[in-house]
């Protein structure tokens, strides 16, 4: 029986349809012994397999990363890091088309969701000033590369008002790598949820309500899902976005980069070199820059399977 496997797959090659698996071969010995009993298709594919007989290479899975690989402290577990992201063009029945503020907590269940129909910079610092107050701050704030968290890029080494309002607190400020899901999966996650949960299983009659049903749902996930949640309290956060930084302001902005193939990186106007061609650099540096304070000081690879830093 194996040898006659082995070649009806040799002679399906040559058929008009030109199939040549598991079914086709069980489907060519039914027609030839109808009244025989057929080997399994698991058979059949044990048998291709044992003689060589497979066209393509089995395919391997490797395991994912620890959760927050690129940052040794939240990859342990001491530390946490609160995901923000923006949905967008949500269009309201008779009225303006909405952005959407979300955020979730990496090893908390806390999250957020607001909505508005001009997105600005305050406003966005407004909202995690609230959030903020709420919950606690986390140790990191993570965002993608969206000028309203990022700032412009008009100048070099100018951050944004999101990024600054973050040092203040003493939340160190995390950009994800430019069109790369890894690190953006909490988010993209959490937003696939609230938009199969609140957006398309309601008729919203008003931006009003449909701000007070996604409160409802964040309330609902928080109590359900409530693990104890790595967070630094904010005893006192500043109310004004002018003063000046306090004591346990944070000085480091981070910034994941996917090397160009020489091995390059372009960060707020700067180009920066590494010794890694395509592989994921940690940028990171003081967090208000100036000639003798630099933005960017140096740059750190880091792989999936190791999240130590090796440094350059």
């Amino acid at each position: 029986m194996q040898r006659r496997v082995l070649a009806l797959r040799r002679e399906l090659r040559q058929s008009d349809l030109g199939f040549v698996g598991a079914q086709a071969i069980q489907d060519a010995l039914r027609t030839e012994c109808p009244h025989r009993r057929l080997p399994s298709l698991r058979t059949i594919g044990r048998i291709l397999k044992r003689h060589g007989a497979l066209d393509a290479v089995r395919r391997v899975r490797r395991s994912a990363p620890p959760a927050g690989w690129y940052l040794p402290e939240v990859a342990a577990g001491t530390a946490e890091l609160d995901a923000f992201d923006v949905i967008e063009d949500l269009p309201l029945e008779g009225g303006p088309r909405l952005d959407v503020l979300t955020t979730r907590a990496l090893w908390g269940s806390v999250c957020g969701a607001w909505i508005s129909a001009a997105m600005r910079a305050r406003w966005l610092c407004e909202r995690l000033e609230t959030h903020w107050r709420a919950h606690g701050c986390p140790a990191y704030a993570q965002f993608d590369n969206d000028s309203r968290f990022q700032g412009t890029h008009t100048h070099p080494d100018v951050l944004g008002q999101v990024i600054r309002f973050c040092l203040l607190l003493g939340v160190t400020p995390v950009f994800a790598p430019a069109r790369e899901h890894g690190p953006q999966n909490l988010n993209e996650s959490f937003n696939h949820l609230w938009q199969q949960k609140v957006w398309h299983r309601f008729h919203h009659a008003s931006a009003l309500a449909f701000q007070a049903r996604s409160d409802r749902f964040v309330a609902a996930y928080q109590h359900d899902g409530r693990r104890g949640k790595i967070m630094r309290l904010a005893d006192d956060l500043s109310q004004t976005m002018d003063v000046g930084p306090a004591p346990t302001a944070a000085r480091m902005v981070i910034y994941l980069r996917r090397t160009d193939e020489f091995g390059a990186i372009r960060v707020l106007g700067i180009v920066w070199k590494s010794t890694r061609n395509g592989c994921i650099v940690w940028c990171g540096g003081g967090g208000f820059g100036g000639p003798t304070n630099p933005l960017l000081t140096g740059c750190a690879g880091e792989r999936r399977t190791n999240s130590a830093r090796q440094n350059d």
